[in-house]
């Protein structure tokens, strides 16, 4: 399993946005209120998986790693990339929705007063989402080894 490529996170963004752009146009006038209370769930998930990364990062640094007391154990690490990799994707899947969802409000803020209401909720929602992708890959990175070799290095050898 390697480490998650921002190519194909942004390939997904686009493209969840432009298949989400469709829906959005269609089914908008069903759509409940979008709230700034929306997306802040992405958010208070992004911000526990950062602090769960600067932890990680602190005890692979001092050499924290193996199983005994105050010990961060091998499969808690590995388990933390899965998570990480998991939440990098559903960010990006999210922030390709709320970005469609955005595109369709933005030019409609003059003539619908509920597409003005929405945009500043929306909007939350799309940095929420950003935030979740960053904390995912930033979790990815903390839960590297200090001998791995940096993503720069596996992008040379592709």
């Amino acid at each position: 399993m390697g480490p998650t490529r921002k190519r194909d996170l942004t390939a997904a963004v686009v493209g969840v946005a432009i298949l989400a752009y469709l829906p959005v146009h269609v089914l908008y006038r069903y759509f409940p209120p979008i709230t700034v209370w929306t997306g802040l769930s992405l958010l208070a998930v992004a911000a526990g998986e950062a602090a769960w990364a600067v932890s990680v990062r602190a005890k692979i640094r001092d050499g924290q790693i193996g199983v005994g007391g105050g010990r961060l154990h091998p499969l808690a690490v590995a388990r933390s990339v899965v998570v990480a990799k998991a939440s990098a994707w559903v960010g990006a899947m999210m922030l390709g929705w709320w970005i469609g969802v955005l595109v369709y409000l933005l030019p409609r803020r003059s003539e619908l007063r509920v597409a003005g209401a929405d945009t500043p909720g929306a909007l939350v929602a799309a940095v929420s989402a950003l935030a979740l992708v960053a904390a995912g890959l930033w979790l990815q990175h903390c839960c590297k080894s200090p001998g791995e070799p940096t993503d720069n290095a596996d992008a040379a050898a592709e």
